[in-house]
């Protein structure tokens, strides 16, 4: 492609750009499931917003087109909650994803004070292995939650410093 596609935190601008790429790579996830009522596919350009507002969200551009996104926030008892990892389908399958998370999760550690890392995918999500490649192992599971009626949880964790694949040592750089 030419260029190389940076991580860097999220802006106002970026709103509408993430909620753009987050509909189309959540699409596959609500195929998979048979529901296309997901929460990803059904938050509001405000949701978003507010998202952004109260957490730390990040995004990876290539020249100026946000081509991924990850979004975190952190409990008061250092539980750090990472949500909506998404890479645009044309670029996946060649490391950003491990890019984006690892880059959360030391931003997260670094200016958040996050103890372990929490997250939940479905079932079949495509992301489980990129998930157990970087440390992370399933803590339970559920059968949905209010909104993904048809989607059966995995809940997964990871405490920090826990570096397998590297996942806490790669930096937010290119």
């Amino acid at each position: 492609m030419g260029m190389s596609v940076t991580i860097s935190a999220a802006v106002e601008g970026d709103a509408e750009h993430i909620l753009k790429l987050q509909y189309l790579c959540f699409q596959s996830e609500a195929e998979a499931y048979g529901d296309y009522a997901i929460a990803p596919l059904t938050q509001t350009l405000d949701a978003l917003r507010a998202e952004m507002a109260a957490g730390c969200v990040l995004v990876a551009r290539l020249g100026e087109e946000v081509v991924g996104s990850v979004r975190g926030s952190v409990d008061p008892d250092g539980t750090a909650r990472i949500d909506r990892l998404c890479v645009h389908p044309r670029l996946q399958r060649h490391g950003l994803g491990g890019r984006l998370l690892a880059a959360i999760e030391e931003r997260l550690a670094r200016e958040r004070d996050a103890k372990r890392y929490h997250l939940v995918t479905g079932h079949r999500s495509g992301n489980l292995r990129l998930y157990r490649k970087c440390g992370y192992t399933a803590s339970g599971t559920g059968t949905g939650t209010e909104r993904d009626r048809k989607v059966r949880l995995t809940a997964m964790t990871k405490d920090v410093g826990t570096a397998a694949g590297g996942a806490t040592a790669v930096g937010v750089g290119a």
